[in-house]
């Protein structure tokens, strides 16, 4: 049986979680699409088709997996990508509240979409991309929390603002 999923989110800015989540994503599925939410409500630090790009030079390496934009409802999206499942990560207990209840909405949207929960390796476990920009705006150190190529970005969009 073949298994498509989607793994959403903001990504603002991609984590090194995500790219946990991703690249293990992409050992459970015969394809991973990586879902940006475009959701200008949220104030994104960075654009959709930033985001789309630095997600895209991440995963190159991973032939199964796609980076795609949506809007409006994840399970509208997953079925029209021919997804079977959502990957969502779980950093703490607050994050498995608020997960649950989505999964569990989604469930009743669309029942035939399974929601998997991965937790992210241990040395991301903190990492949100919140609590990320609110430490490198500050002057804090993000080195090894996000890939090399966001933390170029986030170096220019930091000195450019």
């Amino acid at each position: 049986m073949s298994v498509r999923a989607l793994y959403p989110g903001t990504f603002d800015p991609p984590t090194n979680g995500h790219v946990d989540l991703i690249q293990r994503g992409a050992k459970l599925f015969e394809h991973l699409t990586v879902a940006i939410l475009n959701n200008p409500v949220k104030n994104p630090l960075f654009t959709v088709e930033d985001r789309v790009e630095m997600l895209r030079e991440v995963t190159a390496p991973l032939a199964n997996v796609s980076v795609a934009t949506f809007n409006g409802m994840m399970v509208d999206f997953a079925r029209r990508e021919g997804a079977s499942a959502v990957l969502r990560g779980i950093r703490a207990i607050s994050d498995y509240e608020y997960e649950f209840q989505m999964a569990l909405m989604n469930r009743r949207l669309a029942p035939e979409i399974e929601t998997v929960f991965l937790q992210p390796a241990g040395r991301y476990s903190f990492i949100s991309s919140r609590m990320l920009k609110e430490v490198f705006s500050f002057g804090g150190d993000v080195t090894g929390l996000v890939p090399p190529n966001v933390l170029k970005r986030l170096r220019s969009r930091m000195t450019k603002a």
